[in-house]
C-alpha cells in the first residue's frame, strides 16, 4: 500500500484526463444539439421564406377548376412565372388527375401534359394531405427541399381537391452556412480543450492531497459485518479508497436493487392496469396516481401529487377522510358533464403495516359508464316494447271481449270489429318483424346480398311506384305530387337492393303521411367527389329542434298519437339507419318546423375508370 505511484497510475493523472474528456465530451453532445438546433431553425426559416402566399394557392385553385385549355396552361405559366423567389428551383402544377398542368422551369417544359410518377403527389390528390421532405439529387449532389400542397375548390360549397401544388428548393446554401458555423465552433472547441486541459492539472494537484485522509476515514466507517468485494483495476488513491467501501457498498447495491425492483414492479402493475389507481397518506393527500385514473379524472399527475383525494374525486360535501378509513365504501362517482357521460365505479382500502398502523387509502376506480348505458338502453327498450304492444293487445282484447259478449251476432258491427282486431294483429306482427330485423343487424347476422345497381333507375322505379298507387286509386286520402331532381350521370353503387328499397319506401310512405294534401314531394339524387347523396323532401309540419337528435332512435315518435293512429311502429327510421350502416353509408335530416323535412342518405361511390377516360377524352 505505500509502494510508490507511478505518475500514469496517479489521481493526479486521471483527474486531468476525465476532466479532459468529460470536457470534450461536454463540447462535443453542445455540439450536435447546437447544430442539430441550427439546422432545424435554418431549415424552419428557410421553409418560411419559400412558402407561397395564399393568393397564388387561390389563383392556382381557379385555373385548375376549368377544364384542361391550352389557354388555362398558359394562365398557371404566368401565375408561376410571376412567383419572384430566388430560393425555389421549381414550381409544379399538377390537377387531381395526376396530369402537370404547368412548371416554373422554363427549361423543362416538356413534362406538362405529362402524368405524374410522384407518390407524394398522389397521395396529396387521394388524402387531401401535405407532404413535406428534404431529398437528396445523386445527378447534381445538391438536397433539395420538396413541398407537395394540395389544391382546393375554393369557389364552391365544399372544398374538393383540384390539384397539387409541388415546390422543389435547393438547399445547399442553407447548409453552407451550417458548415461554416460549425467550422467556427470546432475551432474555438479545440482551444477550450486546450485551455481546459491546463485547468484540469492545477486543479488536481488541489484535490489529491487531500484523498490519503478520506482514504483513512472511509475505513473506520466502512468496518462492520460486511460481505463483497469490488474489482479494483488500478493501484491508485482511487483503488485504496474502493478497497475500503467494499463491503459498504455491497449491503447498498443490495439493498438499493430490491427497492428499485420493487419499485419497477409496482410501476409496471399500475402502467398497464386498466382501472385507474390513487393512493394516499394517512391524511388524504395523494402519492401515488397512475396514467389510467389521471385520465378518467382529466388531471395532470404532477399538480394533482399532494392533493386531498376528496378534493380530485370532488366528494368532499358527502365524505371525509375519517369516514373513509373507517367505512371504505364503494361510490358511485358521476362525472358527466353536457354530452361527455362518464360514471366511475371507485373502491376504498387502507394501505396497514403489520402492526396494524394505517398509512394511508387505496382507490380503484372502474368505468361503468358503458355498463351504465347499457342498463338504461335495455330498459327503455323493454318499456318500449312493452307499451307498444300493450296498446294493440289491449285494442285486441277489448274487441274480442265485445264480440264474445254477442257483438258477432250484429252483422254491422261485427264486420268492423273483426277488421280492427285484424289491423292491430298485423301491426303487432310488423313490429315484431322490425324487432327481429334490428336484431339481426345488432348481432351481425344480417345478411347482405350485394350487388351493383343503378341508382338512377332504382330510385325512379320506387317513386314510380308511389306515383302508381295515386293514379290507380280513383278516390286517395291525399294528394300529392314527386318532382324529381336527378343528374344525368348513371351512378353505379354496390347495394343491397330489398334491403335499400325498404329504407326509401320507408323515407317516402313518412313524406307522405307527414305532407298537407296537395303538396310536392321533392326527391334529388346528385355525385360528389366519392359519394353519392339522395335525398326525400316534403312540406309537412317539420320536425321540432328539440326531437331532431332522437329522430332515429327506435320507438321514438314525434308526434305519437298520430304516428300510433296511422300504424306506425317507431322503428322504421332506426331500421334504415342500421341498414345504411351496413351499406357503408350515413342517413341523416334536416328539417324547419313549420317548414318540412328533407332526409339524406349518403352512400360511397367510386366511378368507373371508364367514366374518367370518357372524361379525358372529351376534354382533349
Amino acid at each position: 500500500m505505500n509502494s510508490k505511484i507511478k505518475f500514469f497510475q496517479s489521481i493526479h493523472f486521471k483527474i486531468a484526463l476525465v476532466f479532459a474528456l468529460m470536457l470534450l465530451i461536454t463540447l462535443e453532445v453542445v455540439g450536435a444539439v447546437f447544430v442539430r438546433q441550427l439546422e432545424h431553425q435554418n431549415l424552419s426559416t428557410f421553409e418560411q421564406q419559400v412558402e407561397l402566399p395564399s393568393y397564388v394557392d387561390n389563383s392556382l385553385s381557379d385555373q385548375l377548376v376549368r377544364s384542361s385549355t391550352t389557354k388555362t396552361n398558359a394562365k398557371i405559366r404566368d401565375i408561376l412565372s410571376d412567383v419572384n423567389n430566388a430560393n425555389i428551383s421549381e414550381i409544379r402544377v399538377i390537377d387531381n388527375k395526376g396530369v402537370v398542368r404547368g412548371s416554373s422551369d422554363t427549361n423543362d417544359q416538356t413534362i406538362v401534359g405529362q402524368k405524374t410518377t410522384d407518390e407524394n403527389v398522389k397521395n396529396a390528390i387521394y388524402n387531401n394531405r401535405s407532404y413535406t421532405e428534404n431529398t437528396y439529387d445523386d445527378t447534381n449532389h445538391n438536397r433539395y427541399y420538396v413541398s407537395v400542397v394540395p389544391l382546393l375548390n375554393s369557389s364552391g360549397s365544399s372544398n374538393n381537391v383540384v390539384g397539387v401544388l409541388y415546390m422543389r428548393a435547393s438547399l445547399e446554401g442553407v447548409y453552407a452556412n451550417i458548415n461554416s458555423i460549425t467550422l467556427i465552433y470546432l475551432s474555438a472547441s479545440l482551444i477550450a480543450i486546450v485551455l481546459g486541459l491546463l485547468m484540469a492539472i492545477v486543479i488536481s494537484r488541489a484535490i489529491t492531497r487531500p484523498i490519503d485522509e478520506m482514504k483513512k476515514q472511509t475505513i473506520r466507517i466502512a468496518r462492520g459485518d460486511f460481505t463483497g468485494q469490488l474489482n479494483v483495476y488500478g493501484n491508485d488513491e482511487l483503488g485504496q479508497l474502493a478497497g475500503a467501501v467494499n463491503n459498504l457498498s455491497v449491503h447498498v447495491e443490495e439493498a438499493q436493487d430490491s427497492t428499485e425492483a420493487e419499485r419497477r414492479r409496482l410501476d409496471g402493475v399500475l402502467t398497464h392496469m386498466s382501472d385507474g389507481v390513487l393512493a394516499t397518506d394517512r391524511r388524504g393527500k395523494i402519492t401515488i396516481i397512475n396514467e389510467t385514473a389521471a385520465e378518467l379524472l382529466s388531471a395532470d399527475e404532477d399538480e394533482v401529487q399532494g392533493q386531498s383525494i376528496l378534493d380530485v374525486l370532488d366528494i368532499r360535501k358527502d365524505y371525509t377522510i375519517r369516514e373513509l378509513l373507517e367505512n371504505q365504501d364503494e361510490i358511485i362517482l358521476d362525472f358527466s358533464h353536457g354530452e361527455h357521460e362518464l360514471i366511475l365505479h371507485a373502491y376504498f382500502s387502507l394501505i396497514q403495516r403489520e402492526s396494524g398502523f394505517i398509512s394511508g387509502l387505496v382507490c380503484v376506480l372502474h368505468d361503468i359508464t358503458e355498463q351504465q348505458k347499457v342498463d338504461r338502453d335495455r330498459k327503455q327498450f323493454v318499456s318500449n316494447v312493452s307499451h307498444e304492444l300493450r296498446t294493440p293487445l289491449t285494442s285486441v282484447r277489448s274487441y274480442v271481449e265485445a264480440l264474445n259478449d254477442g257483438a258477432w251476432q250484429d252483422p254491422e258491427v261485427a264486420p268492423s270489429f273483426l277488421k280492427v282486431v285484424q289491423d292491430e294483429t298485423e301491426r303487432m306482427i310488423r313490429m315484431i318483424n322490425d324487432l327481429l330485423s334490428l336484431s339481426r343487424m345488432d348481432s351481425g347476422t344480417a345478411k347482405l346480398n350485394l350487388e351493383y345497381v343503378n341508382l338512377n333507375e332504382l330510385f325512379n322505379y320506387i317513386l314510380n311506384r308511389f306515383d302508381m298507387i295515386l293514379k290507380n286509386d280513383d278516390h286517395p286520402a291525399k294528394k300529392y305530387t314527386i318532382d324529381r331532381l336527378f343528374t344525368k350521370k348513371d351512378l353505379w353503387v354496390e347495394i343491397d337492393t330489398d334491403k335499400f328499397i325498404q329504407v326509401v319506401d320507408n323515407l317516402m310512405n313518412n313524406a307522405v303521411k307527414y305532407s298537407p294534401d296537395g303538396s310536392v314531394i321533392t326527391a334529388r339524387l346528385l355525385e360528389t367527389h366519392n359519394h353519392v347523396i339522395m335525398s326525400v323532401s316534403d312540406q309537412g309540419l317539420g320536425i321540432p329542434r328539440a326531437d331532431l337528435p332522437h329522430i332515429f332512435d327506435r320507438f321514438y315518435r314525434v308526434d305519437k298519437a298520430r304516428s300510433r293512429k296511422q300504424g306506425g311502429t317507431g322503428l322504421g327510421l332506426a331500421i334504415s339507419k342500421e341498414v345504411i350502416g351496413l351499406l357503408g353509408g350515413q342517413i341523416w335530416v334536416d328539417s324547419v318546423e313549420g317548414k318540412g323535412s328533407t332526409f339524406y342518405i349518403s352512400l360511397p361511390y367510386v366511378p368507373y375508370e371508364g367514366d374518367e377516360w370518357e372524361d379525358d377524352s372529351e376534354n382533349s
